[in-house]
């Protein structure tokens, strides 16, 4: 049985920014709820997505919820990654913000998050990126039930376009 953010995260696959003036309604509620003091999607959003989806689970994510590397300073450290897992990767510019779900027979993580081409996604990502795994520190149940990720098929290219 998966984790309930896991869960939740799964219900908004395909969910995705609005171009232009325009912002995700859905991303914007998240916003408010979490206490934003922005209101668009152009902003990047994988730490509000990874945050929204831990409080519908009443676990509370870090302060600094919308910094993906804050993260890094939440929760249990895991030396590996175990599905449901957070996973903090480098990016150019920042961090980038997901949930391990499984590898690929290249050894990729395969991720689901937010602002992953600009939308709720599976992504595979290089593990060379990895800058740490998080577990919720109140959550000792579920990591002891979580599983080492499984072999996933992947669409074969690597994660490039998140924030």
């Amino acid at each position: 049985m998966e984790p309930c953010w896991i869960t939740e995260g799964r219900r908004h696959l395909g969910l995705a920014e609005i171009p232009g003036q325009a912002s995700n309604p859905t991303i914007q509620r998240w916003l408010r709820k979490l206490g934003a003091w922005w209101n668009d999607d152009a902003t990047p959003w994988c730490g509000t997505y990874v945050a929204h989806c831990l409080r519908e689970c009443s676990v509370a994510p870090p302060k600094a919820w919308y910094r993906a590397k804050a993260y890094l300073e939440w929760g249990l450290v895991l030396e590996t990654p175990r599905v449901g897992c957070i996973v903090v990767y480098e990016r150019q510019g920042g961090g980038h913000v997901g949930f391990v779900l499984g590898k690929d027979r290249d050894y990729r993580l395969l991720t689901l998050g937010g602002n992953q081409g600009n939308r709720v996604s599976i992504a595979p990502f290089d593990a060379v990126r990895v800058l740490g795994y998080r577990w919720p520190a109140d959550r000792f149940a579920e990591l002891l039930a979580a599983g080492k990720p499984p072999l996933l098929k992947s669409n074969g290219q690597s994660s490039q376009g998140e924030a």
